[in-house]
């Protein structure tokens, strides 16, 4: 079986699991103000270290990833040792004595809360997750109905966690079977789409991804058995751009219509993989589709599966479609996506399996040594 026939660049590669994030400081006497940011940090996913002064011992100082030092803290504060990462936070809007005590502490920015409260929790989500790269995120589209591409998308997944790389599967059509279910973790513990439908603003990485159930060695965002949940633009957003955020490997199922939120999730994307099955009705179905992806993503490709039509190949399929060829996918009787016959791509060994491996190989970026 021959590999991905890849063309067009490759993309950069993310990381395996990485230590876990620091805790900011928070430097502060003020109950009131102090509360204020015990709500922040617990937005971003922090769990920060409080001190009603600079702590006595000095890598309690200059550790942390970011400290946030109250503006009544700052006379108290100009003694620490000068440090990246601080920042001054007060209440008083119209207060013209905070910037001179902001260049006395060495803090590098003033909020004033709460008009500040979203810049700060994404200066916290950004410290505490750490300076990681984003995440490769391939979307699987299929040209026409029962085209495979949830199968695609799972055996994606699955060789990308057996290589080594952190790795989400998002299930973003809410009407297909459930990506879950096709990898046989319906059962598995964790929160699913209903919970983030009001998801609005910034979510924690870390948070999102602990709180996922964990399938065959990837986190899985899938829904659940109930009726139909509307997934707002905002909440797709919102989600994506946390799971980007975390290094690694992100794909997403989606769906052959593009509304609002298809849309929101195709502008996260780095790369589309248009899968066309070798019918010449396919190959028709698949140009109104990558004609409507294509005003939303520029990066799309094709993947071609067998078996063909007379006068029908893949270079033939990938010229109509003005399309980038990736690959062709071996003919495989049991591609669909049925999950009748187990988790798709689960046998390292099998056809399918091989070709997502070769797919990451060339796509990928590998990391240099430091």
């Amino acid at each position: 079986m021959e590999g991905p026939k890849a063309s067009g660049t490759p993309v950069r590669g993310g990381t395996a699991e990485g230590a876990r994030p620091a805790r900011p400081l928070i430097v502060t006497e003020d109950l009131v103000l102090l509360d204020d940011l015990l709500r922040l940090c617990a937005a971003a996913g922090a769990e920060p270290e409080v001190h009603h002064t600079v702590p006595e011992r000095r890598a309690a100082w200059s550790d942390p990833p970011l400290v946030l030092v109250g503006d009544d803290a700052a006379a108290r504060c100009r003694v620490a040792v000068r440090r990246p990462g601080v920042l001054l936070v007060g209440r008083e809007p119209d207060d013209p004595g905070v910037w001179r005590r902001a260049v006395e502490t060495g803090a590098e920015e003033v909020l004033v809360l709460p008009a500040a409260e979203s810049r700060l929790v994404d200066l916290i989500a950004d410290a505490v997750e750490g300076r990681r790269g984003q995440a490769l995120t391939v979307g699987v589209i299929g040209g026409r109905g029962g085209a495979g591409a949830s199968t695609l998308a799972c055996a994606l997944a699955l060789a990308a966690a057996r290589a080594g790389r952190r790795t989400l599967l998002v299930d973003g059509d809410p009407l297909g079977g459930g990506l879950d279910v096709l990898l046989g973790g319906e059962r598995a513990e964790g929160r699913r789409w209903p919970d983030f439908a009001t998801s609005k603003g910034r979510v924690a990485g870390a948070a999102l991804e602990e709180s996922l159930p964990s399938v065959r060695g990837l986190r899985v965002l899938s829904w659940d058995r109930g009726d139909p949940v509307l997934v707002p633009p905002e909440a797709m957003r919102s989600v994506l751009a946390a799971a980007r955020r975390r290094d690694g490997v992100v794909v997403v199922d989606l769906p052959r219509r593009l509304d609002d939120t298809v849309a929101e999730a195709l502008a996260q994307l780095d790369l589309g993989l248009l899968l066309v099955p070798g019918e010449l009705r396919a190959v028709a179905a698949a140009h109104r589709v990558a004609g409507a992806v294509g005003t939303v993503l520029r990066d799309l490709r094709t993947v071609v599966r067998g078996p063909y039509a007379p006068g029908l190949d893949e270079r033939w399929i990938a010229d109509a479609l003005r399309l980038p060829l990736v690959g062709e996918l071996p003919y495989d009787p049991g591609m669909s996506d049925s999950g009748d016959g187990g988790p798709p791509g689960a046998d390292a060994r099998g056809a399918l399996a091989r070709f997502c491996t070769a797919f990451w190989e060339r796509v990928l970026v590998p990391e240099r040594a430091a």
